[in-house]
């Protein structure tokens, strides 16, 4: 459902409405889109915060950093981790059991109920901050400790990994599923992580690389068969917590590379000589890259990921003679004797493919038509920011990824999220933009 506007007059005076010139309503257009349950999603983080005493933008961010508030209907992560807050049951990551303890709730509620997931992970953020002596529980900057240890990472830089993300997703502000966070900058006070060994080493094939080694209990060193395929994966779970599981001894699975879904860094694990664990008897011919988030949810999938992606196939693929086809850069549920479903039906083949052999195109989810006439573009997403140039009717635009700026409006419709413009190098509400979201879906924030 999308809105089908009416060209309009732009104001001629000069107090057109911040990005654009207020024109009269659609008649027959849609008010943005509100997925059911929404308000039940926020309405339970403010809950769970009152509760525990845990601030309102750590437990969103940490869920937001997990999942992207994303419950998945209470099926498992890689990790064995459930729900919006990723409480985890594996040999090193005991959450679900704590937060059962601790609430009194069924573990088949905490896994499957999104209110009941959230309570949970507020109260073991609660009894990790009592652990920790954490009296000044206003202070987020001050929790920094806390959430490392709800990550149960592998080793100190893993857990620094994880909770710098956390604390992104807090300085960004959050506006997904109903819930909304106002973007704050915080000085995270890291405490002992602050002397955690940075992870900057040089990874072994790729340039540019980080080289974090799995767990050896995880690969097999050396390979029975030349390299003929590339696999794509996706992790079923965070960046951060996929590093940490392939370090786990106990995990028996592994992929040479990590890709991060918010700017593309790369990760090796495995080195390319040996046999990672990740299509089971299809691992000797094998070069897996992992791509952080879930099958069923494409927010995850950013021109970001896609772009270093397809340059580290693509430099693998140059590097070892291997065809850039796909024929021989394939998914995991492509791959013989596998079940998975991985990447999935919002994985785009024909736009990565592109990528993988040198184009440039436009990312597809990216485009849009604007609607409307006289539509200023600002060069802040401010109401009193300067205009760099007008919209005289509907025009296709590319939007490089969006921010929160001035609330406007306009055309009976109200919205704070603006559009940057690659090619008009500007800002425009929102508003303007022929999409029923008030976010735009798959467009990453600035």
């Amino acid at each position: 459902m999308s809105r089908v506007p009416k060209l309009a007059t732009a104001l001629a005076t000069g107090l057109a409405v911040g990005a654009l010139a207020l024109t009269a309503p659609p008649s027959n257009a849609a008010e943005p889109a509100q997925p059911t349950g929404e308000p039940d999603l926020a309405a339970a983080f403010t809950t769970a915060s009152a509760k525990y005493d845990v601030p309102r933008e750590v437990l969103v961010g940490v869920g937001f950093a997990e999942t992207h508030l994303d419950g998945h209907n209470g099926t498992p992560s890689q990790a064995n981790g459930y729900g919006v807050m990723h409480l985890a049951s594996n040999n090193v990551n005991k959450t679900m059991t704590e937060a059962s303890k601790l609430t009194g709730l069924p573990v088949a509620k905490l896994s499957k109920d999104d209110t009941s997931n959230i309570l949970g992970a507020a109260a073991v953020l609660d009894a990790y901050a009592d652990q920790a002596g954490l009296t000044n529980r206003s202070d987020v900057g001050k929790w920094y400790g806390v959430i490392a240890k709800y990550s149960h990472s592998a080793d100190a830089p893993t857990a620094r990994l994880y909770t710098d993300e956390v604390y992104r997703v807090i300085a960004r502000g959050v506006q997904t599923a109903g819930v909304s966070t106002a973007p704050k900058r915080v000085t995270p006070d890291r405490g002992a992580y602050a002397k955690a060994a940075p992870l900057g080493t040089a990874a072994v094939d790729y340039p540019g690389a980080i080289w974090n080694p799995a767990s050896t209990s995880n690969y097999r060193v050396g390979r029975t068969a030349a390299i003929t395929t590339i696999v794509i994966h996706v992790t079923q779970g965070s960046y951060a917590g996929t590093i940490s599981w392939f370090k786990n001894p106990s995990a028996q699975v592994s992929a040479h590379y990590v890709v991060r879904s918010s700017d593309g860094e790369v990760t090796q694990m495995v080195a390319e000589k040996d046999t990672a664990w990740h299509v089971r008897t299809e691992n000797p011919y094998t070069i897996g890259i992992e791509h952080e988030g879930f099958v069923d949810q494409p927010s995850w999938f950013t021109d970001a990921m896609y772009r270093s992606s397809a340059a580290l196939t693509r430099n693998i693929a140059d590097r070892r003679g291997i065809p850039k086809d796909r024929a021989h850069i394939k998914g995991h549920s492509e791959m013989p004797n596998n079940d998975h479903t991985d990447p999935g039906p919002n994985w785009n083949w024909d736009y990565y493919m592109q990528l993988v052999n040198g184009g440039d195109p436009n990312p597809p989810e990216y485009n849009f038509t604007t609607w409307g006439s006289g539509v200023n573009v600002r060069s802040a997403p401010k109401l009193s920011a300067s205009v760099v140039t007008t919209l005289p009717g509907p025009t296709r635009v590319f939007v490089e990824c969006q921010v929160q700026g001035d609330t406007v409006t306009a055309g009976g419709y109200t919205n704070n999220w603006w559009a940057k413009l690659r090619d008009q190098h500007g800002y425009m509400t929102n508003i303007y933009i022929d999409d029923p979201n008030q976010k735009l879906p798959g467009v990453p924030d600035c």
